[in-house]
């Protein structure tokens, strides 16, 4: 199933201020990510994914893992650490440092939750 394979442009945020102030993101990068077009590109080949972020002005984050097994990733804010991604009922789900995030393809858009 390569349900994630595509290219997703940006489209809306909700409660951006309360999640970066709850994850301590500093006031130059709240700015900077404030209604970012970032562009998300998933490349995704059985249990294997490419999951990368391209920021206005030609900044990419990329972060390659496979779903059970534990990876080493970058958060936006470009801390590494690592991680063991799942698969939980369709959605991809990891927990970054200070946050929980999920993401899954609902009527073809890519949604993604961070709490």
């Amino acid at each position: 199933n390569m349900a994630f394979t595509g290219k997703y442009e940006f489209e809306s945020d909700e409660n951006y201020d309360d999640f970066v102030k709850a994850i301590g993101l500093p006031g130059e990068k709240v700015e900077m990510g404030r209604n970012c077009k970032i562009v998300t590109e998933v490349v995704q080949n059985g249990n294997d994914f490419t999951w990368t972020q391209h920021f206005p002005g030609g900044r990419t984050t990329t972060n390659t893992f496979t779903i059970g097994k534990e990876a080493d990733m970058e958060t936006m804010g470009g801390k590494k650490f690592k991680a063991t991604v799942k698969m939980e009922g369709g959605k991809v789900v990891a927990d970054f440092p200070n946050y929980h995030h999920t993401a899954e393809i609902a009527g073809g858009k890519l949604v993604e939750v961070s709490s």
